[in-house]
């Protein structure tokens, strides 16, 4: 019990219990999110893109690199568009315990038509994001 000579007390207690709730937040993973997503015409070791790029010849590979914190599983996907039409949708089932890279590539045999191309990346079915690029 509490009496006036211990007005402090009630404010330790609070501040531990804080403390406490503070330690075990940050000791907690965090779930798996999309933090980048990079476009190029080339791959890392680690799967991340060498350099960005944002145009693209008719016969270039086009990599999209998902760049993922945190640590779980779930799906990864791509749309890949042109002028609104669905070109390919691959998905790529991940479990991650830490930062890591996921890689998509679009590329074409007979070469890509000219025009302004889109690559928008799910998570788990939910938008994550979407970048552009133009075919010359």
């Amino acid at each position: 019990m509490m009496t006036e000579s211990n007005p402090c007390g009630i404010h330790r207690i609070f501040a531990l219990s804080l403390m406490l709730a503070c330690l075990v937040a940050c000791r907690s993973p965090q779930t798996l999110r999309v933090a980048d997503i990079q476009v190029g015409r080339s791959l890392n070791a680690d799967n991340s893109v060498r350099e960005s790029a944002a145009q693209f010849g008719p016969r270039d590979s086009i990599f999209v690199s998902v760049i993922t914190a945190g640590s779980g599983s779930g799906t990864i996907a791509v749309r890949w568009t042109l002028a609104g039409r669905v070109l390919d949708e691959p998905k790529k089932q991940v479990s991650y315990t830490d930062s890591a890279a996921t890689d998509f590539s679009l590329q074409s045999a007979a070469g890509f038509p000219s025009g302004q191309y889109t690559a928008e990346v799910f998570l788990n079915g939910q938008s994550a994001g979407t970048r552009s690029f133009r075919i010359q």
